[in-house]
């Protein structure tokens, strides 16, 4: 099975755990069997390779999300990188230009598309074989996977089948209602329109072609930026006569807000957190190394991270966003495809951050025009290359770097350092790459 799986967005209504860098998909809330936590891509990950191990992977999302992704789920798994926010239809048709010029499937291939961040059971991508199986068929252009409603919501548009049969053709699509006019269309029998459709490659091959002035992958992706923005419905799927529904009645939730993801939350708390028996309907996810304590508190939700500190009730957290936008300040966390970083501090004229390399990965050979830096490592083993001279590392070794001087850290085990930027100017632009001979 083929899949291409949408992963993007800001993730400003999950603030203070998401931002620019770490949108809501790679937030660790999910307790796992063995007591650890995974995020919504490594669930969907999961649980699509327990249902086909074969399956063939690839992740559109933006390049901010990139590192992260590899650092979730390794360095196997197929991108698709957009150069730029474009919308849906932008995004399946330079995922589906990477399939056939990059990775070589056939455009007589199917290929299912759907969000990374559904909170589903195995049911769900059983429903998703099955529809990538319907558009093997070559019975319809494209094939869609209708959820049942569970109640009548403003925020989702539906379709309305021709039949009630478990696979019909479609009769029309409706835009995000207002609640009233949502149960006169699940009176009807609509679904659900979750953005999850299947189609053959040269379907979406040619429908691109048709709209985008375009020759292969490479030509596609460098004029990506001057693309109009478009959804995939309003570009393609709306005007396609030869178009079916699946029907999906199992659990399927869009966790897009705190007061959704606290829903599918297995406990009350993540990270130091305590609550008294006063506490109703409460959830805390903190990830500070300080302890949040909650009393006599009802229908609320509190997030702390480097970020911010939330408090807010359940159902005022889904206003959240413009609040948010007007928050201005530096990304504070990031997980990178070497590990992770946390600002701790910031100064005028110095930037203290705690880095995390993972055993085998190195940060990148650089030097930085306007600041010094000083390396002071915490745990771990590794070693040093500074201006081309190597040495090993390991706890409570000191390393500094003036301005100018190339540098790197390869980290043998596990490696945590802290880093102090010291300078008038301290800019994450202020960074020259260069190759490292070993």
């Amino acid at each position: 099975m083929n899949i291409i799986l949408l992963s993007g967005g800001s993730g400003k209504r999950l603030w203070p755990l998401s931002n620019d860098i770490r949108s809501k998909q790679f937030i660790k809330i999910f307790k796992t069997d063995d007591g650890t936590y995974e995020s919504m891509v490594q669930r969907v990950y999961r649980q699509i390779k327990n249902i086909d191990k074969n399956a063939n992977i690839t992740i559109a999302t933006s390049k901010t999300q990139v590192s992260a992704i590899h650092n979730q789920l390794g360095e196997d798994v197929g991108i698709s990188v957009e150069p730029a926010r474009r919308d849906t239809f932008p995004a399946i048709a330079l995922a589906t230009s990477y399939l056939y010029d990059v990775r070589g499937i056939s455009e007589d291939e199917a290929v299912v598309v759907c969000p990374v961040d559904p909170y589903v059971e195995d049911d769900y991508f059983r429903a998703l074989k099955a529809l990538y199986e319907q558009a093997k068929k070559g019975e319809a252009n494209i094939v869609l996977m209708g959820i049942k409603p569970t109640y009548p919501s403003e925020k989702y548009g539906y379709i309305i089948p021709e039949s009630s049969d478990s696979i019909s053709k479609v009769s029309t699509f409706k835009e995000k209602p207002d609640e009233a006019t949502a149960k006169k269309y699940i009176n009807q029998g609509a679904l659900w329109n979750g953005g999850v459709f299947a189609y053959k490659l040269k379907y979406v091959l040619d429908k691109a072609h048709e709209l985008i002035d375009f020759t292969d992958y490479e030509d596609l992706f460098s004029k990506y930026d001057t693309l109009d923005k478009i959804s995939f419905d309003y570009a393609v799927a709306e005007k396609e006569k030869i178009i079916q529904v699946m029907r999906f009645s199992g659990q399927w939730k869009d966790l897009g807000t705190w007061n959704t993801l606290s829903e599918a939350m297995g406990e009350n708390t993540v990270g130091s957190a305590i609550m008294n028996d006063k506490c109703n309907n409460v959830h805390i996810i903190n990830e500070l190394d300080v302890p949040v304590l909650a009393m006599g508190l009802n229908d609320v939700i509190i997030s702390a991270s480097p970020e911010g500190i939330l408090v807010s009730d359940k159902e005022q957290s889904s206003y959240i966003k413009p609040y948010v936008d007007d928050i201005d300040q530096q990304i504070m966390f990031a997980e990178k495809s070497w590990g992770s970083f946390r600002v701790l501090d910031v100064e005028e004229e110095s930037l203290a951050i705690k880095v995390t390399l993972n055993a085998g990965n190195s940060m990148n050979y650089h030097s930085h025009r306007n600041r010094n830096e000083v390396w002071v490592v915490i745990s771990g083993e590794g070693r040093t290359v500074v201006d081309g001279m190597e040495q090993e590392v390991s706890t409570g070794d000191v390393i500094t770097m003036q301005a100018g001087c190339r540098h790197t850290v390869i980290a043998t085990t596990e490696l945590k350092l802290i880093e102090v930027q010291l300078g008038k100017e301290i800019s994450v632009h202020d960074k020259q790459k260069y190759p490292l001979e070993q």
